[in-house]
């Protein structure tokens, strides 16, 4: 599989540093680069990028509003590059698929090819697919007062319902969402900002910007130094708690038994 990407900074040297560690990835085609919004925005839809590494400071067109424009009407995957860390709520606000700190972290970067890769994969995969409020037999998203109970997945003219309870964890991939069950991956074409606000709370806790677990799948909860923390689910699946969401994640611990 080769993932076309799109490079976008205003400095050619943090450009060249991206487009080098990308290189080294055999199935990331880099195949243009940019050095400002405005010529990035002429340039990628010719280009047709399944990805695009989007530096938020620039002149001109910045970042955060060519990400917008992007994502409002291409159908890519946006990897925010930044030197500040303010800006990550923003940046998954707007549906980003990821967000790197500069200097960037080898291992972090490598952490997000993957979760590229991943998400790449099954929009590939799943040809069609439609968000579940667009679907007739059903209105599967809940509200406040009646949590969401299953979930409608297409994939080409097939259909198919996973039931929430038996989703273990839920990965934010930008304007989409994987619901794992048991190793395998159904994507849906819904946020997971949406998600948060649709299932039941005491069933599933936001721990990442990326993540959302099924309560009753956690089994561990080991603290960072950072105030981090790594879950272990049933499966032996870890995910990482960001202090960011850790006022759920300490509420549980007070108020559930884990086992």
């Amino acid at each position: 599989m080769s993932i076309r990407v799109v490079v976008v900074d205003d400095e050619p040297l943090a450009r060249l540093g991206v487009i080098t560690r990308l290189n080294a990835c055999p199935d990331m085609t880099v195949v243009g680069e940019c050095a400002t919004g405005e010529d990035a925005l002429q340039s990628i839809p010719g280009l047709k990028p399944d990805v695009v590494f989007l530096d938020i400071e620039m002149p001109g067109i910045g970042g955060m509003e060519l990400g917008r424009r992007l994502l409002r009407h291409q159908s890519l995957n946006v990897v925010f590059l930044t030197a500040h860390d303010e800006y990550a709520v923003n940046a998954f606000d707007i549906e980003a698929l990821d967000y790197i700190l500069k200097p960037i972290d080898a291992e972090r970067f490598d952490a997000c090819v993957d979760r590229v890769r991943r998400t790449v994969a099954l929009r590939r995969e799943d040809s069609q697919i439609v968000r579940a409020d667009d679907f007739p037999v059903e209105q599967s998203l809940g509200s406040p007062l009646m949590p969401m109970h299953r979930f409608v997945v297409r994939r080409g003219n097939d259909v198919t319902f996973v039931k929430a309870v038996d989703v273990d964890w839920i990965e934010g991939m930008g304007d989409y969402a994987g619901l794992h069950v048991e190793r395998k991956t159904h994507l849906i074409r819904e946020s997971l900002s949406t998600l948060e606000k649709q299932l039941d709370p005491t069933q599933f806790l936001r721990i990442h910007r990326s993540s959302i677990v099924q309560v009753d799948r956690i089994i561990r909860v080991e603290p960072l130094g950072n105030r981090d923390a790594v879950i272990t689910l049933r499966d032996t699946q870890t995910l990482r708690a960001s202090r960011s969401y850790s006022a759920g994640l300490q509420k549980l611990l007070r108020g559930t038994s884990l086992s």
